[in-house]
C-alpha cells in the first residue's frame, strides 16, 4: 500500500516514521519546507518531496497514485485539504485542528465513496477513542470531562510548555471559542475560560481551562454534559493572556516596511524558532 503524509511538522514526521516501520507500506511525505524533509530522508525508508500544499489543486496532484492520505497540515489548511482529498477519491485520515466542522463533508465523502477518519490526532483523536470506549462500557453516559496538555519535564521560562504541534495551532487553541455541552445543549464559551486547579500525583498542581477540543464528539456521543480542558503548569494562562490582549495574536494584517503581515504570523514564526 502506498501512503502519503501531507506535512512534515512535528506530528507529520512522527506519523511518517511510525508508518515506515511497517514493511508492507511505502511511505512518502510532502511539505514545502526542505529542512524537515531532509531529516526524514536521512532516517531512511521514507520518500520525500518539496511542494507547496496551500492550494486544493496542489493537494490533488500530490495524492494522485496513492492508496491512503494522512493529512497533518496546520489547521488553517485542514478543511480545504480534507475536501480536496475527498474530491480526489482518496481515503484520508485527518489530524488537523481546523475551525470548520469536518462532518459538513460527510455527504461529499459518501458521494465519492471515500472513507475519511477525522479528528484523529492525540487530542482530539486518542481522547475521542477513549471517550467512545467509556461510552460503550457505561450503562447510562451522562458526563464527559477531558483534560489534556503538553507538559515538559523540565519547566523552561517563559511559557513552561512543550510545543507538540504547529505553533499557529497552539495560538489558535488560545483564541477559538470553546464548544461544550451542558444539559444536552451545545454552549460556547471563550477560550481560556473557567480556570481551575487540579492535583495530580507525581506532577503536583496544574491549571486547566476551556479549549475547543470536543469538536465531532458533540454530535457523535450521547453524553449530556461534555467539556475539554487544556492542562498547563500554574500561571501559563495569565502569561498567554498578556500577549493575547496586547494584540500579538491578531490576524488583521499590518503594513510593515511595505509588506502586509499579521501579528499572529510574526508570533507564530518566533515561537517556532
Amino acid at each position: 500500500m502506498r501512503v502519503i503524509v501531507l506535512g512534515a511538522g512535528l506530528v507529520g514526521r512522527a506519523i511518517a516514521l511510525d508508518l515506515a516501520e511497517d514493511r508492507k507500506l511505502s511511505v512518502s511525505v510532502v511539505d514545502r519546507k526542505k529542512e524537515p524533509l531532509e531529516e526524514l530522508k536521512a532516517r531512511g525508508r521514507v520518500s520525500v518531496e518539496a511542494e507547496d500544499l496551500s492550494s486544493p489543486e496542489a493537494v490533488k496532484a500530490a495524492v494522485e497514485g496513492f492508496d491512503l492520505v494522512v493529512s497533518a497540515l496546520p489547521g488553517f489548511l485542514g478543511s480545504q485539504t480534507l475536501k480536496a482529498c475527498i474530491e480526489a477519491r482518496k481515503d484520508v485520515i485527518d489530524v488537523a485542528f481546523s475551525a470548520e466542522d469536518p462532518l459538513a463533508l460527510d455527504g461529499l465523502a459518501r458521494e465519492k465513496g471515500v472513507t475519511a477518519v477525522v479528528d484523529c490526532g492525540v487530542a482530539q483523536g486518542l481522547s475521542h477513542l477513549l471517550a467512545g470506549q467509556a461510552c460503550v462500557e457505561l450503562d447510562k453516559p451522562e458526563s464527559l470531562s477531558i483534560y489534556v496538555g503538553g507538559l515538559p519535564v523540565r519547566r523552561t521560562w517563559p511559557f513552561e510548555y512543550a510545543t507538540l504541534f504547529s505553533p499557529a495551532d497552539v495560538i489558535e487553541e488560545y483564541l477559538r471559542p470553546a464548544r461544550l455541552k451542558e444539559n444536552g445543549q451545545v454552549v460556547v464559551k471563550p477560550a481560556l475560560s473557567d480556570p481551575e486547579l487540579l492535583e495530580f500525583e507525581g506532577l503536583g498542581t496544574l491549571e486547566a481551562f476551556n479549549t475547543d477540543g470536543l469538536r465531532t464528539l458533540l454530535h457523535t456521543l450521547p453524553f449530556l454534559n461534555m467539556k475539554e480542558k487544556t492542562l498547563r503548569y500554574p500561571g501559563h494562562r495569565e502569561k498567554i493572556e498578556m500577549p493575547k490582549r496586547a494584540g500579538f495574536f491578531d490576524t488583521r494584517p499590518l503594513l510593515i516596511r511595505g509588506r502586509k503581515i499579521s501579528p499572529q504570523e510574526i508570533t507564530s514564526s518566533a515561537w517556532n524558532t
